[in-house]
């Protein structure tokens, strides 16, 4: 499509002569000149427009107000509503042992502000953070002056809980997530689907049962603590490593990236369910009772063939 400028405005004589004449070839509307801007009233941008204008990627995550991009119609700026929407689980857990507050945003830049009282475990929650680019923080106190178990577990419940929380009702997500992180001489790959099946398949060799003063046994216990809460089947491989640290680190930064493909939205998709049905969710219980109301139908109707006389069924039964 050509841009076709009318004929009154070529023959102004305040700006026909700094006109160069050329075409622009654009691909939806008509463009006016940038000479003509400050002479000719603009209509205000409609949503359309600015909808053409933004990328598919960039129209579904957000809505730029008319007042963002159009700064001279007469109304102050707006900012644009980008947490509106914005998928944020919060969560606070007390009990005898510990006291954690968690809160979680998988539409975030990567921050991380965790301190729980252990030192490595902090460490990790910034991998999460960092390389899933959610947004995370984790307040915790508790018995460490016994040792690290019930922080690490409620720390990684709470975790769990606040991600159910965030993904809501989880349209037009990936569900699965697949990714294999090197550090080093070592390599983990995870996969995991966000399935509302709690299940971990966990297989890490870490030579040594101290890092720092962490417990590597409480590496499993950390994810399936998460597992449980969160509802995802999680797989956890180590295909090479020697030392413990790297091992571990691994594990978390390859968890990060695949939790991230899991939760991202998938634009094909359309903000459609990707289906799973969970036994007690609702779309089970849905269809446990349309299954049962079926099988009431199908009971009811054996009876009645069952007592109509034969005469009156004899075409159908030969």
């Amino acid at each position: 499509m050509e841009l076709s400028v009318s004929s009154h405005l070529l023959n102004s004589s305040s700006s026909s002569s700094q006109l160069p004449k050329t075409r622009v070839r654009v691909s939806h509307n008509t463009l006016t000149p940038f000479g003509f801007q400050q002479q000719q009233q603009q209509p205000p941008l409609s949503s359309t427009h600015l909808r053409r204008s933004l990328s598919p990627m960039d129209a579904h995550r957000r809505t730029i107000t008319r007042a963002s991009i159009v700064q001279d119609n007469g109304s102050p700026p707006t900012p644009s509503p980008i947490n509106i929407g914005a998928r944020i689980g919060e969560v606070k857990r007390v009990t005898k042992e510990t006291n954690v507050s968690v809160r979680i945003n998988l539409d975030g830049s990567g921050v991380a502000d965790s301190s729980t009282g252990i030192p490595f475990l902090d460490h990790m929650l910034d991998q999460l953070a960092s390389h899933g680019l959610f947004d995370v923080h984790v307040k915790a106190t508790g018995d460490i002056h016994i040792d690290d178990h019930h922080t690490n577990e409620d720390v990684a419940l709470a975790i769990g809980t606040a991600l159910l929380q965030a993904l809501g009702d989880r349209k037009g997500i990936n569900r699965f997530g697949d990714f294999s992180a090197p550090l080093d001489e070592a390599l983990t790959h995870v996969a995991l689907d966000l399935s509302g099946r709690p299940h971990l398949s966990y297989d890490l060799r870490i030579p040594t049962q101290r890092v720092g003063t962490y417990d590597t046994q409480l590496v499993e216990h950390f994810f399936q603590s998460l597992v449980n809460t969160s509802g995802m089947t999680l797989h956890i491989r180590q295909l090479a490593g020697k030392n413990s640290h790297h091992i571990i680190e691994a594990t978390f930064k390859a968890f990060a990236r695949a939790l991230r493909q899991a939760t991202e939205n998938d634009l094909r998709r359309q903000g459609t369910v990707p289906r799973f049905l969970k036994r007690g969710s609702v779309a089970y219980l849905i269809l446990l009772d349309h299954q049962t109301k079926v099988d009431h139908y199908n009971q009811k109707l054996k009876l009645f063939i069952r007592t109509v006389p034969l005469r009156y069924c004899k075409n159908e039964l030969m």
